[in-house]
């Protein structure tokens, strides 16, 4: 359901995520997060090139390489994200935003040698934190955990110390 500008409404994409979040609990008794996904694609990328070695690692002792519910989701979200873009006609087919290219110019290695490059950091802070931006900020909140609305104030802290370095400057 498409706002006039296009874009989805928050508020219906958050009541979305609330009852998604809610049915999750009820239906498997397992938080909404992705984080453990993307170390299980990880660890069965490590198995293709190195089995020996990620077999030793201890998480993947713990926490066996396979696709799991968590693994499905992410594939969801991939195909939920180009259905909203293509209904909100959001979808664009450029390598470099245009905000990004007025503030640091269009070369797309750099655009996605960066991208790569926070990406790997978010994911060390999600295995660091024991969850992702989803499990604190939506699973965790949901249960009132302390320690995740810990995580979620210093989420929003660090975005928005990040969105005025990089577009304030």
């Amino acid at each position: 359901m498409p706002a006039e500008s296009g874009a989805w409404s928050p508020y219906l994409v958050g009541l979305l995520i609330g009852l998604l979040s809610m049915a999750t609990f009820y239906f498997s008794n397992k938080p909404l997060s992705v984080s453990t996904a993307y170390a299980r694609l990880a660890g069965m990328v490590g198995n293709l090139f190195a089995r020996v070695h990620t077999e030793n690692l201890k998480f993947y002792q713990d926490t066996k390489p396979n696709v799991e519910w968590g693994m499905m989701l992410v594939f969801g979200m991939f195909i939920g994200a180009i259905i909203a873009a293509v209904s909100g006609g959001e979808i664009t087919f450029a390598w470099v935003p245009a905000l990004w290219d007025s503030r640091f110019g269009s070369d797309v290695s750099l655009r996605l040698g960066l991208a790569f490059l926070g990406g790997v950091i978010l994911a060390y802070g999600a295995r660091l934190a024991g969850g992702c931006t989803s499990g604190h900020g939506i699973s965790g909140a949901l249960q009132l955990s302390v320690s995740s609305w810990i995580a979620l104030a210093c989420f929003f802290v660090a975005a928005v110390a990040t969105a005025h370095l990089l577009y304030q400057l």
